[in-house]
């Protein structure tokens, strides 16, 4: 914030503005944020961007109906027209509103919440981080074949200020940080790329410290051996095979078709011009068939660390930990006060905007497969015949989230109870419900990772959203594949 700024007078200004105006409910959300990212290619550096932004919104209801405005001028004066204009609107949006907004309750909050780092990435010299790409990628070109590298690391920084006419005033300030590495092999007309720890890095709520302990120096010259050996692999075979998927991919497939469709405004049909619809309509609520019986799925935003976690949402509903799917049954949505009024339940705590000049929407908070019993070790050889799949490498799925295929940068052959030979260019598709309901081992707590995802795409115009997945190495019986050309 700007030095001698009064975040808490401005907020009660901002707000008997609205509530003088009109508005029979309103919240003021500032929002600061750093953000920093290095981007390298061959050995030189082709990205470096600086932001910094400051601003704030400004959401009301007004006869039923939202109204929303945002301003970067924080001056008494500019809040309370900012107020006035977000009245002004929410009016004019009364005159075609379908119903009347209502809202779940949430009790009042004061407090002053930071996420836990160790390391500030801004307080880290230039040099160092790009030092530490540039090892890298000098490692994974020592290789002839390898023609193209990329390395990149990436940081943010945001203070929030959140306020309501409930009576909540929150701080909270996050740092997030990550990086990744990839390879591409070239041989006449065949490329084949590899990419460490997923493809675009993985990511977490912390700081410098995150990065360091990826190691990415010390994986780059077996990502640069295996995008080599892709070279001359046969092509995956096609037919029904038994699956495991490796880490980042099951995040991927977890992302794709768990997290989204259990937004609930996309159920409403609220937020569906750009991301779709969804299949998990209310009625199955509680009796749906989503998985096997050990599939057991969360929304839990209090993981540490993890890229989806915050201590309370952008309406001031506490972070908290929501049952998705129990023992195979679906059982929850990630919601918003408004949403879950719809369902006379709570909120779930699912909303957030992507910065100050944004209104909130419902978003994935950490969606994870929880762990079951398995080691990796026991599951290969509990494997008689099958394919381990590894890194995602594309992805398509319909607009209600049903049918999809995905590729993988790499797999390997199982053959009684071992890893042989890899294969290149997998694919595999299935149905939602039919996938998750094949599931019949995952591996436990030991091989459980949450993966962070900072590029989840939502609304128009256009957020995005940091978000998160727990998962570990699962097994799928009778899964579609095949090589893709």
């Amino acid at each position: 914030m700007t030095e001698g700024f009064d975040a808490r007078k401005f907020c009660e200004v901002v707000l008997d503005a609205a509530k003088s105006a009109g508005a029979s409910y309103a919240d003021v959300r500032i929002v600061s944020r750093e953000s920093e990212g290095i981007d390298l290619r061959i050995g030189k550096v082709e990205g470096l961007n600086y932001g910094a932004t400051l601003g704030f919104g400004v959401r009301v209801i007004v006869d039923g109906a939202w109204g929303f405005a945002a301003s970067p001028k924080l001056t008494m004066d500019e809040g309370k027209a900012v107020a006035q204009e977000a009245v002004r609107i929410a009016r004019a949006s009364a005159s075609a509103k379908r119903r009347d907004v209502k809202l779940a309750p949430v009790e009042p909050v004061e407090g002053s919440f930071d996420g836990d780092w160790k390391v500030d990435p801004f307080e880290v010299p230039l040099e160092e981080k790009i030092g530490v790409l540039r090892d890298a990628d000098r490692l994974m070109r020592q290789n002839e074949k390898i023609r193209v590298t990329d390395c990149s690391m990436d940081f943010w920084k945001t203070s929030q200020v959140f306020a309501s006419t409930d009576g909540s005033y929150i701080e909270q300030t996050k740092v997030e940080s990550g990086a990744g590495i990839a390879a591409t092999a070239i041989n006449g007309n065949e490329v084949q790329k590899r990419s460490y720890p997923a493809l675009g890095g993985d990511f977490a709520a912390a700081g410098y410290e995150f990065v360091e302990s990826l190691k990415v120096i010390e994986h780059a010259e077996e990502i640069a051996r295996e995008a080599v050996q892709l070279l001359d692999a046969p092509l995956c075979p096609s037919g029904e095979f038994t699956l495991i998927l490796e880490g980042s991919m099951l995040a991927l497939q977890v992302h794709e078709s768990c997290g989204h469709p259990i937004e609930l405004d996309r159920v409403f049909g609220m937020e569906s011009s750009f991301a779709g619809t969804s299949f998990l309509t209310t009625e199955k609520l509680g009796s749906f068939a989503y998985g096997s019986e050990i599939i057991n799925i969360t929304a839990d935003a209090t993981i540490p660390s993890a890229l989806g976690s915050f201590y309370y949402d952008d309406e001031g509903v506490p972070a908290q930990c929501v049952d998705i799917v129990k023992n195979g049954i679906f059982t929850g949505y990630l919601s918003s006060r408004e949403t879950a009024a719809e369902l006379g339940m709570p909120s779930g705590g699912a909303m957030r905007a992507d910065g100050w000049d944004r209104i909130p929407l419902i978003r994935m908070t950490n969606i994870n497969l929880l762990p079951g019993d398995w080691s990796f070790e026991e599951l290969i050889e509990d494997t008689a015949d099958g394919i381990y799949a590894a890194t995602v490498k594309s992805w398509s799925i319909d607009d209600k989230r049903l049918n999809f295929q995905f590729g993988t940068e790499i797999a390997w052959e199982i053959k009684d109870g071992s890893l042989g030979r890899i294969f290149r260019n997998p694919t595999y598709n299935d149905m939602t419900p039919r996938f998750w309901n094949s599931c019949d081992a995952i591996c436990n707590k030991d091989e459980w990772h949450v993966w962070g995802v900072p590029n989840c795409g939502k609304g128009e115009p256009m957020q995005i959203a940091h978000v998160g997945h727990g998962v570990a190495p699962a097994r799928f019986r009778g899964v579609r594949m095949e090589a893709a050309r």
